[in-house]
């Protein structure tokens, strides 16, 4: 499954070099990715059919008076393209090329020709909208020509659709760059797409070598986490060599990226139809009773989700009311009663809803359950105080025991951020000495990484095989040592209490309200976060009374709360430097400042 992306470099470049040659003063650069990114599918299904295009053509004039409906026989492989789409113009790109003159008028017979599984990803690209712009600049022959050169070599049999989606993300990456937009997500690196199949997927490696099995991911993109996944399970070489069926099914709400994992699907003959347009929180495209066995993704981070809220809504402007099922589940208060919630997250971050969203479409355990892997950052594992949205999520996870491990991965391992991510993975099926049972793994280290010889984007470390085999190991031992942890779930809940201390007047006397009890300084309240798994009290009377002997706390307005702070279990005491050394170092700057002072004045 590994992919050499330097070789891609070649052509990605190459296409990148079509906006200076040809787009330039013709469009704005924010609009370029407009006209690359459809074209590029538009050339990879057009070789994909190139072989079959006199079978197809000679099918569609014999049969096209008699029938209504060819879709079947076009894409039949005796009579027609032998894949889920067809075009029925006489043309192919290169065959345009033959007549300049009628080039603008020709092209637009060539897109109609698609099949409608086809005219999907072209609507969804807009790309119509720029033949206008085409025909007015005279830039339709050199478009096309560029993109029938040899350097681009787009077809199936060369590029497979985990290089393919490496290349598209690599270049909204460079458009994003290059206008100094936000890509308002973070694209999954192909080797942490290996990582996250072998979690998911080699624990039940011999449950799954027949049957059909259901595949998803809420947040698709280029669609690859799908063929990857399918790929490792099915692959006869590979570690699992799976004779069952994998149904692949996907959402995505961004309309370049659902039409190239549309037209991925298309080329691998999948079901485009299991490939829905449109936001999963707020527009859920498939059967709501619909379950998955193994689902896989990578939810945006640190991104709004108000339009899903807007839509899902059914209260005040003040309050989120949610009647979704999803998102409506009984979580425990601080007597311990199970109490129905709807748990929302921060509107200007809705990656746990999607987590919420993947919980809701786990098999039952008796059909073998659910297995789920999802990225996501650090604000995932805790962010929000006790009685919050994400709290709330975190705690209705570990009550049902349905997280397995957490990964830490290494930072720089994204194209477009820096930051720390942790790869989760869960299940409703937990094998018998994970049950009530966390394993963190702490993978940051360079022990788990190789610096990469150019970097791309904020990418410049990357998994090399044996570190995939390295961290999957340590999960699989499901033993304690330096890089994994292993915890009760209740280790991570907290009761969250209310401190009080008593107000006093002026003479230090205890200040009491009308039933003779101490009144409450309103400037002295405070709250203690008490480990779950301690007793109240013992803790009051170690952490909070010898520092303040006449407190006391409410029993009546405790909150729960969950947080993962996975710093604080693997973190490694630093000693202070010693006062000589930095004394000496503050030394050498002030000499090295008073030289430079000489140099500038002299």
């Amino acid at each position: 499954m590994n992919l050499d992306t330097q070789s891609l470099q070649p052509i990605i470049n190459f296409i990148w070099t079509v906006a200076d040659d040809v787009l330039i003063n013709k469009y704005l650069e924010n609009q370029y990715q407009d006209v690359i990114l459809p074209m590029t599918v538009l050339r990879r299904l057009d070789l994909a059919l190139e072989p079959t295009k006199d079978q197809v053509l000679k099918t569609h004039n014999e049969f096209k008076s008699k029938m209504d409906n060819l879709s079947g026989l076009l894409t039949s492989k005796d009579h027609g393209s032998g894949l889920e789409f067809y075009n029925t113009s006489p043309y192919t790109m290169k065959m345009l090329l033959d007549d300049p003159k009628n080039i603008d008028s020709n092209f637009l017979d060539y897109l109609n020709g698609f099949s409608e599984n086809v005219q999907d990803i072209i609507q969804k690209f807009k790309f119509r909208n720029q033949l206008e712009t085409f025909e007015t600049t005279g830039i339709t022959f050199s478009l096309l020509e560029k993109f029938c050169s040899p350097k681009v070599e787009l077809s199936p049999q060369k590029i497979s659709p985990m290089a393919m989606g490496y290349m598209f993300e690599d270049l909204i990456r460079r458009f994003n760059e290059k206008t100094n937009a936000a890509a308002g997500r973070h694209f999954t690196p192909r080797e942490i797409i290996e990582l996250m199949t072998h979690l998911v997927y080699l624990p039940v490696k011999d449950k799954i070598q027949k049957g059909t099995y259901l595949v998803y991911d809420p947040c698709a993109g280029s669609g690859a986490m799908l063929t990857q996944s399918k790929k490792f399970a099915t692959n006869p070489e590979g570690e699992i060599k799976s004779k069952a069926s994998f149904h692949l099914y996907g959402q995505e709400n961004t309309g370049e990226m659902y039409a190239v994992c549309k037209s991925d699907m298309l080329l691998k003959g999948e079901d485009p139809d299991k490939i829905q347009f449109g936001s999963t929180l707020s527009k859920y495209g498939f059967d709501p009773n619909l379950k998955f066995n193994f689902m896989l993704t990578n939810p945006p981070y640190g991104t709004s989700w108000k339009e899903d809220q807007k839509e899902l809504n059914v209260g005040t402007a003040k309050k989120i009311e949610i009647n979704d099922t999803r998102f409506n589940l009984e979580i425990k208060n601080f007597k311990g009663e199970l109490e129905k919630q709807c748990l929302t997250s921060r509107s200007n971050d809705g990656q746990l809803m999607f987590m919420l969203h993947m919980l809701s479409k786990m098999k039952d355990p008796k059909d073998g359950g659910s297995r789920i892997a999802s990225v996501h950052n650090g604000s995932a594992i805790f962010t929000g105080s006790a009685g919050s949205g994400e709290s709330g999520i975190r705690q209705y996870i570990l009550e049902n025991d349905l997280l397995e491990c957490i990964i830490q991965l290494p930072n720089a391992m994204f194209y477009n951020t820096g930051i720390a991510t942790y790869v989760w993975i869960l299940s409703n099926n937990k094998s018998p000495e994970r049950r009530g049972k966390v394993q963190l793994i702490n993978a940051s280290s360079d022990k788990f990484y190789s610096k990469m010889r150019k970097a791309l984007g904020s990418k410049s470390n990357e998994l090399k095989p044996n570190h995939i085999l390295d961290i999957q190991n340590i999960y699989f031992d499901f033993e304690e040592n330096e890089y994994s942890k292993i915890f009760d779930n209740e280790n991570f809940g907290y009761y969250q209490i209310t401190t009080h201390q008593p107000e006093k007047d002026e003479n230090g006397k205890i200040v009491k309200d009308s039933k003779g009890k101490p009144k409450s300084d309103k400037d002295l309240k405070d709250t203690e976060n008490v480990p779950m798994t301690e007793n109240i009290d013992t803790y009051f009377a170690r952490e909070v009374l010898p520092f303040a002997q006449d407190a006391w706390y409410d029993t009546t307005k405790m909150k729960v709360g969950y947080e993962i702070p996975f710093n604080k279990y693997f973190y490694e005491y630093q000693p202070l430097r010693k006062l000589n050394d930095i004394a000496a170092d503050i030394l050498a700057l002030e000499q090295a400042t008073e030289s430079l002072l000489k140099e500038i004045v002299e």
